[in-house]
């Protein structure tokens, strides 16, 4: 093509390629780049109804020996709970139904175990990777519930020097935390499960998955909900 040569576009050509510019725009500002965006996930009132997945769907999920677990690990039902270490509503979880949960017959007669897997909403809280990055690398130490609870006791302070602290405030050895946080050495940890909850479903915190690996069966519940609603899902997937 000769410099003097033009290109003409049609009108209605302009304005639909203009249109779809403005549409790509739109979803990848919306998404985060391309990454994901997640949501805070209430109960009464405080945000989106909680929700029972059909324990038929299919939604999969696989062990992972890294997993910090509670319970029996010859369980044939694990509860697995996605969550975010600044999240207020997984906070009230962890405090109501999650302590409802081991305190049932269910988890002390060794039917049911519980995992927690990390999903940081980084779009909506700053400090909700490194916590989730600091547990994990408190997990190496062999004391990851000790290291939870003390994040959600603590959820108003989750700065990187306040998570250290909290590291010596269970008994940890402080270098090697410090060097397993600062060196990022448990982000491939965090990353992991992010990608695992999205793969199950999950588009908010918290986030539950009922899996029973004796026949594949699966269920799902979304928010900060009474433990009644898990016990309900984990009889639906027997």
């Amino acid at each position: 093509m000769s410099k003097k040569e033009t290109i003409t576009i049609e009108k209605d050509t302009l304005w639909k390629v203009g249109f779809f510019v403005v549409l790509f725009l739109f979803g990848f500002s919306l998404i985060g780049g391309f990454g994901f965006t997640g949501k805070d996930v209430g109960s009464n009132g405080n945000g989106p109804a909680p929700t029972l997945n059909n324990p038929q769907a299919a939604i999969k999920i696989s062990a992972d020996n890294s997993d910090p677990i509670a319970g029996s690990p010859d369980a044939s039902i694990t509860v697995y709970e996605f969550s975010d270490f600044q999240c207020p509503f997984c906070a009230r979880a962890a405090s109501q139904t999650v302590s409802e949960l081991k305190s049932s017959s269910l988890f002390k007669n060794g039917e049911i175990n519980f995992v927690y897997r990390h999903f940081p909403l980084t779009s909506i809280h700053p400090y909700a990777q490194k916590s989730a990055e600091a547990s994990e690398c408190a997990n190496r130490q062999g004391k990851f519930w000790e290291y939870h609870d003390e994040l959600f006791a603590n959820q108003g302070s989750l700065d990187v020097a306040s998570l250290k602290s909290y590291a010596i405030s269970v008994g940890l050895d402080s270098a090697k935390f410090n060097s397993c946080l600062d060196g990022s050495k448990a982000a491939s940890k965090v990353s992991d499960d992010l990608k695992s909850a999205v793969a199950a479903g999950g588009r908010g915190t918290p986030y539950f998955v009922i899996y029973n690996f004796d026949n594949g069966k699966a269920a799902s519940v979304s928010g900060a909900v009474p433990f009644s609603q898990i016990e309900q899902a984990i009889l639906d997937v027997r």
